[in-house]
């Protein structure tokens, strides 16, 4: 009879671990594949990122403004989104940036200090508060030609550059 249960407890064993190997199998197999997903999404993040542009020289682009949702929430440079004030959020100009947009359009421009990242969203260069798309005369479409001419640009060893908007030049 010993012999019987320890001819049983072999055959379950094999048969036991066997039929659980594949599931333990998958499962490492898939917390590898999870561990090798996760780095590779900055990798992409990175790709995307774009490089700032200290030079001060102006851009044309489209511009569109902060939905109400941002309001109070934190921007890139650590204050709170004010609707009222004139600040924007800019993907290439250093943070702490001031700069001249102009509507292309309607002709109306507005001093803003770059205090945030974005927009991501394809083809714009910049972001503004609802009080300076009002300036610019743009809330009604939400989006508009601009030429952004930067006044003041921090640079990296922490002189600050005058920009294109600061000397007059042109585009």
């Amino acid at each position: 009879m010993a012999a019987c249960l320890a001819a049983t407890a072999q055959a379950a064993t094999p048969h036991h671990s066997a039929s659980h190997a594949p599931e333990a199998r998958k499962k490492s197999a898939a917390k590898p594949a999870k561990a090798a997903a996760k780095p590779a999404k900055p990798a992409a993040k990175a790709a995307r990122k774009t490089a700032l542009d200290h030079s001060g020289k102006a851009v044309r682009g489209k511009a569109s403004y902060y939905a109400g949702k941002f309001k109070g929430r934190k921007m890139a440079d650590g204050t709170r989104m004010d609707p009222s004030a004139n600040v924007a959020a800019s993907k290439t100009l250093p943070l702490g940036t001031k700069a001249r947009v102009t509507n292309l359009d309607s002709g109306k421009s507005a001093v803003v200090e770059i205090r945030d990242r974005g927009p991501y969203v394809a083809n714009r260069i910049v972001d503004v508060t609802p009080k300076v798309a009002e300036k610019l005369d743009m809330k009604e479409d939400g989006v508009a030609p601009v030429v952004v001419r930067p006044i003041t640009v921090p640079q990296p060893d922490g002189s600050v550059k005058a920009g294109a908007g600061a000397t007059g030049q042109g585009d």
